[in-house]
């Protein structure tokens, strides 16, 4: 065989293993990741609370699909948590969906078990796809969506801001909405690029949104960034001063493909 057919099929071959390396690495089952967060006015005597946070779930792709949710809820479930946060984009695509086939798809989200209850925040693609139907699905399946709203729950004061991608956050909004409850302040919402805007009495901010860059390049970083900041925001815990920036990888994708960035979902531990 001549050397440049050769190689061509060398490149095909290494083409097609990289592409699927990538569909298994978006279909596994989600690391968790653990943290330990202080948090400034946590009430005398409270004990510490565990927060699951997920994001990104894109249900009904093949890298979402009901059973694998199911395992999913099963593996949340065996964390214990306290309360469950859902950072967002529980669609895929842009069309719209019906709501009977967002309920139907979400169906699993009802095995939920926290004493605190589970919240979401709307991400771009509900608003894509349409939020009556998501709103519907989650009221469904038990799941309280805020929308530029604030809620007080157990030790804390929790301020839900909906999509900045989508220009759907109002972010003052929701922070003056927080300060008139009781207990200590966090914030979550899909897209981290509100951090920069958030006022300094809010020191946590938990979202999702980037898939931890999905497809990852060593020494370069995301192929795709849908930031304004690039890769600040991109994947993990970014500190910046005295506010604590968490970002998830989230579950799934409207792509089922990731590269260097596994699925994740992160129990953490706040208290005083």
């Amino acid at each position: 065989m001549p050397r440049p057919l050769i190689l061509l099929a060398l490149v095909v071959a290494l083409a097609l293993g990289l592409l699927g390396y990538a569909f298994l690495e978006a279909r596994r089952d989600p690391i968790v990741r653990q943290a330990n967060i202080s948090l400034p006015g946590w009430p005398k005597g409270a004990r510490p609370v565990r927060v699951v946070l997920i994001s990104d779930i894109h249900a009904g792709t093949v890298a979402t699909m009901p059973a694998r949710l199911v395992r999913i809820v099963s593996q949340i479930n065996a964390l214990a948590p306290d309360l469950v946060l859902i950072a967002g984009d529980f669609t895929p695509g842009h069309d719209p969906i019906d709501a009977a086939t967002v309920t139907a798809a979400l169906a699993p989200l009802k095995a939920l078990r926290a004493q605190l209850g589970v919240l979401a925040v709307p991400g771009n693609h509900d608003h894509w796809t349409g939020l009556g139907a998501v709103r519907v699905a989650l009221e469904s399946a038990g799941v309280r969506l805020l929308a530029n709203e604030a809620v007080a729950l157990g030790p804390l004061s929790i301020g839900g801001v909906d999509d900045d991608y989508s220009r759907h956050a109002r972010t003052g909004q929701v922070a003056s909405a927080a300060r008139r409850l009781p207990g200590a302040r966090l914030i979550f919402t899909h897209s981290p690029d509100i951090a920069p805007q958030l006022p300094p009495d809010f020191p946590l901010l938990l979202s999702g949104h980037t898939h931890c860059g999905q497809a990852v390049i060593p020494f370069y970083g995301s192929l795709d960034p849908v930031s304004r900041y690039q890769d600040r925001y991109r994947c993990g815990i970014i500190r910046e001063g005295g506010r604590t920036v968490i970002v998830t990888a989230g579950i799934g994708g409207s792509l089922p493909l990731r590269l260097n960035a596994p699925p994740d979902l992160w129990l953490l531990t706040l208290g005083e």
